[in-house]
């Protein structure tokens, strides 16, 4: 009699992770259009700090790094992989992304402005 349970049990269990518990459904947002703002992929890190400043995080995974840069706006994260002269930046995103790209070149615009700080006027 105890398999017979047993093996009923199992089949309640298993109907009910079947059903999907019941939940709610959450739509992922999709994803943005492939390509990089220009003047960007290329970039090595000694351009990267000369243009941006020391990242506010560095991550590590193996030979590729991610660099982020944190904004009064906004952030961004560049993916920099290793290439033939060195480390170079392949990819970049930024929070909130851009409208057409994963990365707003608005952003990137003012994170350049508040490294640089205030330029004198002509």
């Amino acid at each position: 009699m105890i398999r017979p349970a047993a093996a009923a049990c199992l089949c309640l269990v298993l109907a009910a992770c079947a059903s999907g518990g019941g939940g709610d459904r959450v739509n992922l947002p999709t994803a943005p259009k492939p390509g990089e703002p220009g003047g960007i992929v290329g970039l090595s890190p000694v351009t990267m700090r000369g243009n941006f400043g020391a990242p506010a995080f560095v991550r590590k995974d193996g030979a590729v790094e991610m660099w982020r840069y944190d904004g009064r706006a906004c952030k961004a994260f560049f993916f920099l992989y290793p290439e033939t002269a060195g480390l170079q930046v392949r990819h970049v995103e930024t929070i909130p992304r851009g409208r057409d790209t994963a990365a707003d070149p608005d952003c990137l615009t003012a994170l350049l402005a508040e490294h640089r700080g205030p330029q004198p006027v002509s």
